[in-house]
């Protein structure tokens, strides 16, 4: 048999390619064959569900209202995840805080928080302050889902028809989302987690376990929080005692505590009581004639005009304790006993002290408002002023109010400078002339440039150019950079807010606050440490174990090099002595400090500090409108020489490190407690075994020796002269 010669490959390769068109080509057309057939079994079964007329238009709107519903699912879950993120930790007990706060001398000074008292069931409360609760604030709380669509459209109505908001449309459960998890800020977004959490904490708890909640922990006025608390804070006696008048008057607090508190203004809790009772009617929770015995008895609460209770200094100092709390400072512990070091002597004079002086002076500068903060140099707050009546407004202007600081800022934009070229001393030349970033040009007060001047005339005369050629020199020809510098110094030594960036920030245009002010002031008097302000010095449980104690458990940071500490009291010891700040100066005690104007005079400042206590006074109106003339150098340094002159009365003077040393030895006359001359801070704080009294009479004793002895202390020295030239405070002008 003869061999059949190989197919070549290519031959090969051809065939394969042949046979696999052919295949492609057979699959494709069986394919579409079936597809085809498949397309024709498909319509002849889709012709019995074809629709037309009205059937055809409703299932239109129900295929649109599935896609809309599943966009919407997503939307509502995306809106829903940061409300629902407010309930991982334990919240249930994220509020549950009772806080008693003693002064310095371990005297109780008031409560913040719930009154937790677990005795207290809901069936324990009267039955018609239950019904007053539910007729005035959720009226079908038994029925709703935790949002009231019936309630919010009625209080729709209403308020459109009385032309403001006469009702409102939050549910009991959304009132106590709010409570428990978020603020009082008035947004959207607010409104979206709060009915989230609403419904969230529906099903999680029972209708009564809401109701219960609700009533201890709503805000009633006068520092108590829930109807127990309320109780006895207004009439003395406990809850389970109230008369019908007198639980018509505490569920007419749950909306507005403070307009309608009885110890403010009992007319208007009255009225409000009347309007409650009316409500009870219209929701059949009671007769006519049921209410008119309540009607014509009014409820009449316990006189407490002449207690006096540091409201603002409390409600600052309970954040305080919150935020400690939430650090796990206390462990598990809830129930608080906080030392402050409040000096309640103090915190009255530094508040008749504001109301004299808006009274006196308030119509010719056209003023409404202050506040002021007083501290030892290490952060420990004696008083808080946060504005003239808080029975008015619980609006915290010490603390929380974010005003422009004008030319009490420069200390800081001189220190970054100071510390960033070792070679500018207070003795060192400056000038005085135009210099313009973009097409802002400073201006000073006096609207004219003084050339050559030392550095310690220009900060006691309050020169614009010069900080602002600071920031240039600073960030070496890079204003913005240089800018940077000077905010993370002010950052480090106690200002906490964000500082807006711009051309005008090395003369005051950012906004700080007064507390915040006072503590970077005091790195200046302590010697460069940082001093976050604090109320909590020593925490107790209710076992009377300390817990915590701020010297033990927290550690001073050295911000400020010890040079340009000194370098700085020098000169702004110049700047009261014989600059703006003339008025604070208080009779043989080293002071230093500054003045602040801002554009417009929209707020007046000043800032000043011995070797023992930082004061921080604001004057200003609530809606910024512009005062009279008024500069740092008239009332706000007049006030702080009317507060610290009687803060410094029976302490032993220290001297500021690097001012004039002639009067450190210095004791001041009577009337305070000698527990600070001859202790140190700490152990003034600690010794409240003995009541205010006793420290006053001590003081007197201890005084009585000193001036048997006095001819052995050093003599005050002559004071240094004065310019009778001295400019007076700036104002920022020419903001960008």
């Amino acid at each position: 048999m003869s061999q059949q010669p190989p197919i070549p490959f290519t031959t090969r390769v051809k065939r394969a390619a042949l046979a696999f068109d052919a295949w492609l080509n057979s699959t494709l057309f069986q394919g579409g064959r079936a597809l085809a057939g498949a397309w024709e079994w498909y319509s002849e079964k889709m012709k019995c569900l074809r629709f037309r007329g009205a059937p055809r238009a409703i299932l239109d709107l129900t295929s649109e209202a599935a896609t809309l519903g599943a966009a919407g699912s997503v939307v509502m879950l995306a809106l829903a995840l940061p409300a629902f993120r407010e309930t991982e930790d334990d919240w249930l007990k994220t509020q549950d805080l009772a806080v008693t706060f003693l002064d310095r001398y371990g005297q109780e000074i008031g409560r913040r928080g719930l009154h937790l008292d677990d005795s207290y069931k809901l069936e324990d409360f009267p039955d018609h302050m239950i019904k007053a609760a539910l007729a005035t604030e959720d009226r079908r709380f038994y029925e709703h889902w935790g949002i009231d669509p019936i309630g919010t459209f009625r209080a729709l109505l209403v308020n459109a028809q009385g032309g403001g908001v006469v009702q409102g449309g939050s549910s009991i459960t959304q009132q106590l989302a709010k409570n428990l998890f978020l603020t009082n800020e008035r947004s959207l977004e607010r409104k979206i987690k709060e009915a989230f959490l609403a419904i969230w904490l529906e099903f999680h708890l029972t209708k009564d376990e809401i109701l219960k909640l609700y009533l201890d922990r709503a805000y009633m006025g006068g520092g108590a929080h829930g109807v127990v608390a309320a109780a006895d804070y207004y009439f003395g006696k406990p809850a389970k005692d109230l008369t019908l008048s007198e639980s018509a008057m505490l569920a007419g607090l749950f909306k507005a505590p403070t307009k309608y508190a009885p110890h403010v203004n009992l007319p208007a809790a009255r009225a409000r009581a009347n309007e409650v009772l009316r409500n009870m009617v219209e929701a059949g929770f009671l007769t006519e004639g049921q209410i008119q015995t309540a009607r014509r008895n009014p409820a009449t609460p316990v006189n407490r005009e002449r207690e006096t209770t540091p409201d603002f200094y409390l409600d600052w100092a309970f954040e305080q304790v919150k935020v400690l709390a939430s650090q796990k400072k206390f462990g598990n512990e809830r129930v608080l006993i906080v030392k402050t070091p409040l000096d309640t002597a103090l915190q009255r004079h530094a508040e008749q002290t504001l109301e004299n002086m808006l009274r006196q002076h308030g119509r010719q500068y056209k003023v409404g408002q202050g506040a002021i903060v007083v501290m030892d140099v290490d952060g420990a707050v004696r008083a808080i002023v946060g504005g003239r009546d808080y029975g008015q407004s619980q609006f915290n202007r010490a603390t929380a109010g974010l005003r422009q600081p004008g030319s009490s800022f420069k200390p800081f934009v001189y220190a970054a400078a100071m510390t960033v070229n070792p070679k500018l001393r207070p003795n060192a030349t400056v000038v005085d002339q135009p210099i313009c970033l973009g097409n802002w040009c400073p201006q000073n007060y006096s609207r004219s440039f003084s050339g050559s001047m030392s550095l310690t005339s220009a900060l006691a005369r309050s020169i614009n150019s010069i900080p602002v050629r600071m920031s240039v020199e600073i960030g070496k020809g890079n204003a913005k950079a240089g800018r940077a510098v000077i905010v993370d110094t002010a950052k480090r030594m106690g200002l906490t807010h964000p500082l807006t960036d711009s051309s005008s920030l090395p003369i005051g245009a950012a906004e700080v606050t007064p507390i915040d002010m006072a503590a970077a002031y005091a790195v200046f008097a302590n010697g460069g440490k940082r001093a976050d302000p604090y109320a909590a010095w020593e925490v107790r449980n209710s076992s009377g174990e300390v817990i915590f104690r701020h010297d033990r458990d927290t550690a001073p940071k050295q911000v400020l090099d010890a040079r340009v500490v000194q370098d700085m009291n020098y000169m702004l010891n110049k700047v009261v002595e014989e600059g703006t700040g003339k008025r604070a100066i208080l009779e043989g005690i080293p002071v230093a400090g500054k003045t602040g104007t801002t554009n417009g005079y929209k707020d007046a400042w000043f800032v000043g500090y011995t070797g023992n206590l930082v004061a921080s006074v604001w004057y200003g109106n609530d809606d910024s409108s512009p005062m009279n003339d008024m500069t740092g150098g008239t009332l706000p340094a007049m006030t702080w020489h009317e507060v610290m002159n009687v803060a410094h009365q029976n302490l032993e003077i220290r001297p500021i490190p690097g001012a004039s040393p002639a009067n450190a030895s210095r004791v001041a006359s009577a009337s305070r407690p000698a527990a600070d001359q001859a202790q140190t801070p700490a152990q003034a704080f600690l010794a409240g075994t003995l009541s205010r009294r006793s420290y006053e009479v001590l003081g007197g004793i201890g005084t009585l020796f000193q001036s048997v002895d006095r001819s052995s202390v050093t003599g005050r020295a002559p004071e240094t002269p004065r310019s009778s030239a001295a400019a007076t405070a700036p104002r920022q002008v020419a903001m960008p």
